[in-house]
């Protein structure tokens, strides 16, 4: 989305999005490496599932990152990713170039949604698990602060770096896309795993 920003002409937004991005994503990978060492280091996402039960903070803060990044409303990434979207629809710059930017959001909720259900919902299939890591406080502080951050820093990174309001105008079509594909791609994603498993 920063290197479409920028593509775009839109050098200020891709900054944006890029501080929005870095704190969401820090929490993400966070996360998966307290995942990776609870479960004796193995980075093999195929042995991971069910993990909601010994990490019940850590799933809550890598959904909230997961969520973020998919630019859930009133959460970090929907600030500067619905903003450059929009823009970009508001511009019209082509029917492939919006397409092309819908087909990739669609796959970051894929692989997002992917990662949440490999890693908490299915059956655990590793080694022994340690959920001694959510009681160590220097793993799990950054976590919550990071979470924290990520509920907050959308509106105040938006208020800090446009302080006019952007109006943006679009037919209901354009508005409901990105709703549809994300919808489409989520679907997809649940199927895919119900056959696979």
């Amino acid at each position: 989305m920063m290197m479409f920003s920028i593509s775009l002409g839109l050098f200020e937004l891709a900054f944006f999005h890029l501080l929005t991005h870095a704190l969401f994503k820090a929490l993400l990978f966070l996360c998966a490496g307290i995942l990776i060492h609870g479960v004796s280091n193995t980075q093999d996402i195929r042995s991971f599932g069910g993990l909601s039960l010994n990490f019940p903070l850590v799933t809550v803060c890598m959904n909230l990152a997961n969520l973020s990044l998919c630019g859930v409303p009133f959460l970090a990434g929907f600030y500067s990713k619905d903003l450059i979207v929009e823009l970009a629809c508001q511009y019209s710059w082509g029917v492939f170039i919006l397409c092309m930017m819908f087909i990739c959001l669609s796959l970051t909720v894929l692989y997002s949604v992917r990662l949440t259900y490999l890693s908490f919902v299915g059956v655990y299939n590793g080694g022994p698990s340690i959920s001694v890591c959510e009681s160590d406080h220097s793993l799990i502080g950054p976590v919550v602060i990071l979470s924290f951050v990520s509920l907050f820093s959308g509106p105040i990174l938006s208020w800090l770096s446009f302080p006019a309001p952007v109006l943006i105008f679009l037919p209901a079509f354009l508005k409901w896309a990105a709703l549809l594909f994300v919808s489409i791609s989520l679907l997809a994603m649940l199927s895919l795993q119900r056959l696979v498993y």
